[in-house]
């Protein structure tokens, strides 16, 4: 495995990564402003709705990642035309991390207090007002917080992903680290992943602290 090697897997994670995690956060995001809508004390309670979303969800958190990419593999056809390689591997990548991102962009939202909700009533905005000029801008620091979780996330995701077709980093440390029991390219792997992470959190990390002071 030569440097060339090593750079072609970092650059189908880093697409694998990038693509799903941005598509994961809007989704999630549009996900997480109806279960703020509807829930018990929300801007528009609707528990049925909200019970309905709260339990889908739930379900997809409960399967393990590799299970939910074979049983979206004919999606995944459907959708790029192939079950293998670093674009289908994106499909799965995006919907188990939709769950996963709603829960986060929710639980960002809801640590906004209550009665600067209440005051932004009283002045008379509107419900889609108090999510993008309230809400959103108070819970932006806790947001980048959970934005880079939620990327974290997506980085173990994609190398299990390399376990069955996603390619990437994954696939290297499977094929031809472990399965040819090269310690060294399964080491490899293993610190470029770690960076990816670091410069993940790092960046994270100073975002937060601009927005904060």
């Amino acid at each position: 495995m030569n440097f060339n090697g090593y750079l072609k897997a970092l650059m189908q994670s880093l697409l694998m990564i990038s693509v799903s995690g941005v598509l994961a956060i809007l989704l999630g995001f549009l996900v997480a402003i109806v279960l703020i809508y509807t829930k018990e004390n929300g801007l528009k309670p609707k528990p049925v709705i909200y019970n309905v979303l709260d339990f889908i969800i739930n379900l997809f958190r409960s399967f393990p990642f590799i299970i939910l990419m074979i049983m979206l593999f004919p999606l995944a056809r459907f959708v790029v035309g192939t079950a293998i390689g670093t674009t289908a591997a994106i499909v799965p990548l995006t919907i188990a991390a939709i769950p996963f991102a709603a829960r986060i962009i929710e639980g960002s939202l809801n640590t906004v207090d209550a009665g600067i909700i209440e005051a932004a009533k009283s002045f008379g905005a509107k419900n889609s007002q108090i999510i993008f000029r309230v809400m959103l801008v108070e819970a932006l620091p806790n947001l980048v917080q959970g934005i880079t979780n939620i990327f974290i996330n997506i980085v173990g995701y994609s190398a299990m992903a390399g376990t069955i077709g996603g390619e990437g980093l994954g696939q290297v440390a499977i094929n031809y680290g472990y399965y040819r029991w090269n310690d060294e390219i399964l080491a490899v792997t293993v610190v470029i992943i770690f960076l990816v992470v670091q410069v993940i959190q790092t960046l994270g990390n100073r975002i937060y602290r601009q927005l904060i002071r």
